[in-house]
This record gives C-alpha cells, sequence and structure tokens, in this order.
C-alpha cells in the first residue's frame, strides 16, 4: 500500500482519537489539527504523528495545516453548542473545501449521518440536517470527496453507547418515548474506522456518498431488549407514552445517563426518523473482511469487554464541550488585575510518594472524591439542572490518566506522573476553577545518593519523572500530600458564589486531603527495584497488583 499524507482534524474526539493509530498502523503519515495540541501529548501514538495548532473556522491555520497532505479527514462538528451550530457547521466546512483545494489535496474523507428516504431535508432534525449539508458543500468542492453515513455508532465510549448503556443498566422498568420503535441500523465502531481508512485509497474518480450500518436493522426498543440480553441482565419491561417530546426525553436521557442534555436532545431528536441504508457500495472499494460488518450483538460484546477490561481508547466527552472554560491555570495570583481566590491543605502522609500517587491518579468516576459523598452529588445535580455535565461522566479508564481526559465534571490539564494532578472545572460556574493534587517526597526521610550513583530523568515534554539508582538505606518512606483549590470569579456574583461555598471547604477540601492520605497509607508498598513515579509511557506503571483506592468509609 502507497504511504500517504493524512490530516486528521477532531483527533481530540472519539472517533478521531482511535482513527490516528488505525492509519499509521496503515502506513501511512499523520497530522493532526487541533485547537488545543497537548490534549494529544499523552496519547499513546503522540510519538507518531505531527501535531499543529489550529481551528477549522480559521483559514489560515486550515491552509497551513493541509499543506502537502494527500487525504484531509473532517471529523468535527459543533453538535451540542446550542442556537447557531447549523452555521458554524457551514462556515467551517466551506473554510476546509476551499483550503484543501488550494493546497492541492487529492480526497476530503467526512464521517457524516445516515438520513431517512423521502424526508424533505428541511423536515430532519437539526442534527442530521447540519450533518447533510456538510456533506453536501463537501461533494460540490472541486476536490473529490468521500462521505460516509452512519446511523448508531456501537463502540466502548461513544455517545450512542453510552446512552444505551445506562438506560438499560439502571431502568428495568422504562417508560419511554414514542420513538423507541423507529428503526435504525446500527454499526460497530471497528466498521466505521475500517471503512474511513480504506477510503484514504479510493481512486480519483470516485466522489459521493456510501451508507455504512451493520448487518442488522433494529428499533431502539429492540436494542434495549438485546442490551440486556448480552449483558446478561434480567429482561426489561418497556412501556411506550407518546407525549414524551425529544425536549422532554433529552432530560430523562441526562436525568439517567451522564449524557448531557445539551447533547442527548440532538441524538433524540435525530432518532425520530427511520435511518436504514439504502446500498452497501462501499464494499466495491473497501473490502469486508469474513465475519465483518459486525452483528449488533457483537459489536455490544465487544464494547461491554472494553468496558469491563478498563481499555476504553476515547469517549465522547474526550473532545472538549462547547462552552467550557479553556483557560488555562494563571501563574500570576493577581491574574489580569483580577482575584485568584485559593485554598490550600497539605499532610505528611506515612506512604511512598507513589503509594500516594496511584491514589490521587485514580480519583474520580467510580472512586469518588474522598469527601461528603452527598456534597458532590448535590453540586452536580445542581450542575445537570443548569444544563452543565454533572458528575457522572466518570473516566475513561479506572487507574489512568492523561492530558484532556474528561474526569466527572473536571478535565486533566496537567498531569506529571509521580508528581502533579492539575484538573480544571467544567461544570457551570461565574468564573474559573482548578484543583491542583501533589505528591511529593519527605525530605526528611528520602535516601541519599550513594558514592557514584547515577540519576535518570525523563525528558518528554511536560515530564518530570526521575529515578534515583542508590545503595544507601533510607528510613521508612513517607510522602507530603499538597492540594490547591483555586476560583477566579466572574464579577460580583463570583465573588459571591466564593464566599457563599467557603465555609464548607473545610469540611469538602480538608476531608479530601485526609481520606486521600488515609488511602495512601492502606497502599500496598511498591515492588522492589522498581522506580517510584514512572511516567506514562512506562509499561510496567501500572503492572502492580490490584489495590483498593477508595476512600475509607465513614
Amino acid at each position: 500500500m502507497t504511504s500517504l499524507r493524512c490530516l486528521v482534524t477532531g483527533a481530540t474526539g472519539y472517533i478521531g482519537g482511535r482513527l490516528v493509530p488505525e492509519l499509521l498502523d496503515a502506513g501511512h503519515q499523520v497530522r493532526c489539527l487541533a485547537r488545543s495540541p497537548e490534549k494529544l501529548r499523552d496519547h499513546p501514538w503522540a510519538g507518531r504523528a505531527e501535531v499543529v495548532r489550529g481551528d477549522v473556522v480559521d483559514p489560515r491555520s486550515v491552509g497551513d495545516a493541509l499543506h502537502d497532505i494527500d487525504v484531509a479527514y473532517y471529523l468535527v462538528h459543533s453538535l451540542g453548542t446550542g442556537s447557531g451550530f447549523e452555521d458554524r457547521d457551514r462556515a467551517a466546512a466551506r473554510i476546509f473545501a476551499e483550503q484543501a483545494h488550494a493546497a492541492g489535496v487529492r480526497r476530503i474523507v467526512y464521517l457524516g449521518g445516515l438520513t431517512p428516504t423521502g424526508v424533505p431535508i428541511r423536515e430532519l432534525s437539526t442534527h442530521l440536517r447540519s450533518r447533510a449539508e456538510v456533506g453536501e458543500i463537501f461533494l460540490a468542492s472541486a476536490v473529490p470527496a468521500t462521505v460516509l453515513r452512519a446511523a448508531v455508532i456501537i463502540g466502548s465510549g461513544s455517545a450512542s453507547f453510552e446512552m444505551l448503556r445506562y438506560l438499560t443498566e439502571r431502568l428495568p422498568v422504562m417508560v419511554t418515548p414514542s420513538w423507541v420503535g423507529t428503526r435504525c441500523q446500527p454499526i460497530a465502531v471497528r466498521d466505521v474506522l475500517r471503512y474511513l481508512v480504506g477510503s484514504a485509497t479510493m481512486p480519483p474518480e470516485v466522489s459521493r456518498t456510501f451508507d455504512i450500518g451493520g448487518p442488522d436493522v433494529v428499533t431502539y426498543e429492540e436494542m434495549m431488549r438485546r442490551y440486556a440480553s448480552v449483558a446478561e441482565l434480567p429482561k426489561r419491561l418497556i412501556l411506550r407514552v407518546p407525549m414524551l417530546t425529544p425536549r422532554l426525553s433529552s432530560h430523562w436521557i441526562g436525568l439517567v445517563t451522564p449524557v448531557p442534555r445539551r447533547l442527548a436532545r440532538p441524538l433524540a431528536e435525530s432518532l425520530r426518523h427511520e435511518v436504514v441504508c439504502e446500498e452497501h457500495d462501499i464494499a466495491e472499494y473497501v473490502t469486508d473482511p469474513p465475519g465483518t460488518p459486525f452483528g449488533f450483538d457483537q459489536a455490544l460484546a465487544l464494547a461491554l469487554q472494553r468496558v469491563r477490561d478498563a481499555n476504553v481508547v476515547t469517549r465522547w466527552s474526550s473532545a472538549s464541550l462547547p462552552g467550557a472554560p479553556s483557560d488555562p491555570l494563571p501563574t500570576d495570583p493577581d491574574w489580569a488585575g483580577g482575584s485568584l481566590y485559593e485554598d490550600k491543605r497539605g499532610l505528611d502522609v506515612d506512604a511512598s510518594p507513589d503509594a500516594l500517587w496511584r491514589v490521587v491518579e485514580g480519583i474520580g468516576g467510580e472512586n469518588g472524591w474522598y469527601s461528603f459523598p452527598l456534597a458532590w452529588a448535590v453540586r452536580g445535580w445542581l450542575d445537570r439542572l443548569v444544563g452543565g455535565v454533572g458528575i457522572r461522566r466518570g473516566r475513561r479508564d479506572a487507574s489512568r490518566l492523561r492530558v484532556g481526559d474528561s474526569l466527572d465534571f473536571w478535565r486533566v490539564e496537567e498531569i506529571e506522573p509521580g508528581r502533579l494532578l492539575r484538573l480544571r472545572a467544567e461544570m457551570r460556574l461565574p468564573g474559573l476553577a482548578w484543583l491542583e493534587l501533589r505528591a511529593e517526597p519527605d525530605p526528611d526521610t528520602a535516601p541519599e545518593p550513594a558514592a557514584g550513583a547515577r540519576t535518570d530523568t525523563d525528558h518528554a515534554p511536560g515530564r518530570t519523572a526521575t529515578a534515583t539508582a542508590t545503595t544507601g538505606t533510607a528510613t521508612a518512606a513517607r510522602s507530603r500530600y499538597r492540594q490547591r483549590a483555586l476560583f477566579h470569579p466572574h464579577g460580583l456574583l463570583g465573588h459571591m458564589y466564593w464566599w457563599s461555598v467557603s465555609p464548607f471547604h473545610a469540611v469538602v477540601f480538608g476531608g479530601m486531603a485526609r481520606n486521600i492520605a488515609r488511602a495512601a497509607e492502606r497502599q500496598p508498598p511498591t515492588p522492589a527495584g522498581r522506580p517510584e513515579g514512572g511516567s506514562a509511557s512506562d509499561p510496567d506503571r501500572h503492572a502492580e497488583a490490584p489495590h483498593d483506592n477508595r476512600p475509607p468509609r465513614p
């Protein structure tokens, strides 16, 4: 196969983050266009791909990114950004098509949505209508285009899969809207990726849409029943209620699942339409290996296995939500002449820095936040009520984090393995907030290097992991835990917010510090001969025996 130079937009998102390694493994060269390149730093493939900063609505950055590119993948959209997202999608697609033509790109590949047969475009949901219009823009451009149209994508971490999973697992009896009887043709994410990679080598005369789907045509009600069967759950009782509109359905989905209402509503609206493939012409250009496309039950089983193995590569929440704060932590306490409130905690811990770090990196998700669970739950519910993400997004991985990961209503802004975890709040707030957790060695108990000992430092970007070879003898390992909560208020309301919640900080943040320290002291010791605080690239970093990161019971 000829090696092609590929540009991938949306590499921080669910499909893009999985497509990049697939293209690399197929022998292609990959460049990623990202608004925040640092979010790709910790991906396993980061050292094999080029990453450039830019935005699809900025013609200059798009043009620079497309220079010397053969195939350009367009995997971005403004779903859930509120009113006007169709205009933004339309403008971005036109910029991309124009710049691709100017740069001499040989093909644009776009993943859109499957639209119903015989329904005028004006009657489609805004989600499907926008996807269809973007595809038409690419097909009308001077660059040959492959527009893949998919319905429900089933894969670990996809928004559609998470909706299906949480609705079925949490509700043994369901009162459902009428759209659960609408037929659709789901497809496994593995098949989507295979078609995307194969599209890169299509003949230049091919410029058209392709419907892609699995072999099963099912209703959403049947999808829930079959999920229960594959997951070995008791049979679900499903009752349809016609008066549940997509708007009401989105509130219902937001109440039961981690998917926020802003994203749930367009997804629910798109399920009103029957979306079934009219053709399978893609097989003429991308051969289906035996056993593919995967059936619905097999796609479910593969996704569930990934979830159970804690091996979810990307999630629907991998991409930042529109409107979420993106400002990095200010280094100046009087940031831009404004205020920066701070709550600082610190404790000595009778555990090694490595044991303390395992607890820090495992925070959130199923492990919780180590203090006053009711307060965290209430804050999450309040956030959902005002259209925020809430606290139920969980984690991509049960024990490992990387820059850009969503973590309940936080996002990982910085991580220095073994030392620092900095989280940026994505909840609805009258200001910007960060939570910073540090694991440091206790200088009074740190081993002194013996004469001639060698210290190796990992100089990977953003990493400061140090391993010291020593023959000296040290006292029992101890460490220091440091914790900072910071808030930059916006206006008077921001100041009032801080002072209204500050009386509870002793309980919430003080309890968090104490319980993290106790959890670290219960950790098993670091295996002999293994340096503490390994880097994200260390394959043995999480190979130790299973450990209990859960906060102590009150």
